[in-house]
């Protein structure tokens, strides 16, 4: 009966038979794709298949204080002019650039700090880097102080640009140590390496911050990383400042609380008061407190992240999550709540003789 079928409608319309076979096979494909577990549009999956789908796993976190903190400063940066870099440090701390700095040295430096004596100050980076750069140039730097810090190669090298790409060295090398002994023994972290780029004459892109690395007092070293949060999403839970403007934005960079990965050994930058002055941008009922990797996108609640399997920000699949702070679950908090309101009640009533 299905040949026959199949033939009348080839005899009616050849382009339409051939548009039915085609959508019948996309469809089939789809449906083996899915039942073995293959990644499929949501459009295509039934809603009890979308149901059963298992959750991402839980990134292990550790919680850190990060003493130092560096963005770029106000001024226009280049070479010839110099640049300007903004910290703001919990400890009196140490700021020494290092301009033309050998990418080699630099590598060399970082290894040696995990396998001999710990890059604490400044006179052990400088040694570890054995001096391979143009010039050199120190900021002490006062307790939680804003200041802007101007760094320039001197004139006198009459160096302007550091050659063709690719280049044997970095424009600038920024590192934060702290000052007072008693506070490289109370911190964990002891160092905080920038590499900056700074534009020259051969070279244009605007300065920016390429990496920057954690070094600790146990000779492990951290990557720390951006969070990226709607810029839209001014959240009702607590009062927060949104970013400047755009649809997903880098959360500003400050000393405080890090989350650090244990297995692979990365620090995710931003403050975490910033992100849970925001809403889930699912349900946009509960406070934000996931972030997904790897897109690192702080955007979804507790409860909605069990039910995402790709980023609703820019829909690349989640592989994990990690919390930004550990909540209790939403029935302990009710019932928290509900116990506190009792208390309140039975101790202001008023009571008769």
């Amino acid at each position: 009966m299905a040949a026959v079928f199949l033939v009348m409608l080839y005899e009616y319309s050849p382009l339409f038979y051939i548009s039915v076979i085609t959508l019948c096979f996309i469809i089939t494909a789809a449906m083996v794709l899915g039942w073995f577990g293959f990644d499929v549009p949501v459009i295509l999956r039934s809603s009890d298949e979308a149901e059963s789908l298992s959750t991402a796993p839980e990134k292990t976190m550790v919680q850190v204080t990060n003493p130092f903190a560096l963005e770029l400063g106000t001024k226009t940066a280049s070479i010839t002019e110099g640049i300007t870099l903004r910290p703001g440090c919990l400890e009196e701390c140490v700021l020494t650039c290092y301009w033309g700095c050998s990418i080699q040295a630099l590598q060399l430096a970082m290894q040696s700090h995990q396998r001999g004596p710990r890059l604490s100050t400044p006179q052990l980076f400088q040694e570890a880097l054995h001096f391979q750069y143009h010039h050199c140039q120190s900021f002490i730097l006062d307790k939680e102080s804003k200041e802007e810090q101007f760094s320039q190669i001197p004139a006198d090298l009459g160096i302007t640009d550091l050659g063709p790409m690719p280049r044997e060295r970095y424009p600038l090398v920024a590192v934060l140590t702290l000052a007072e002994p008693d506070a490289r023994e109370t911190y964990n972290i002891v160092a905080n390496v920038a590499v900056i780029h700074v534009p020259d004459d051969k070279y244009r892109l605007s300065a920016r911050v390429l990496f920057q690395h954690l070094l600790t007092a146990q000779g492990n070293m951290y990557e720390l990383k951006p969070l990226f949060m709607s810029s839209d999403n001014e959240g009702s839970t607590r009062a927060a400042d949104p970013p400047a403007s755009g649809d997903a934005s880098e959360e500003p960079q400050g000393p405080g609380e890090e989350a650090v990965e244990e297995e692979d050994d990365q620090a995710s930058e931003g403050e975490w008061s910033e992100a849970q002055g925001k809403d889930c941008v699912v349900c946009q009922n509960a406070p934000l407190n996931r972030v997904l990797l790897p897109c690192r996108h702080a955007c979804v609640c507790d409860g909605c992240v069990s039910r995402l399997q790709h980023c609703p920000m820019c829909r690349a699949f989640v592989m994990e999550s990690f919390a930004l702070c550990h909540r209790p679950p939403a029935s302990a908090e009710t019932e928290e709540e509900e116990e506190e309101e009792n208390k309140d009640v039975g101790g202001n009533g008023d009571h008769e003789e």
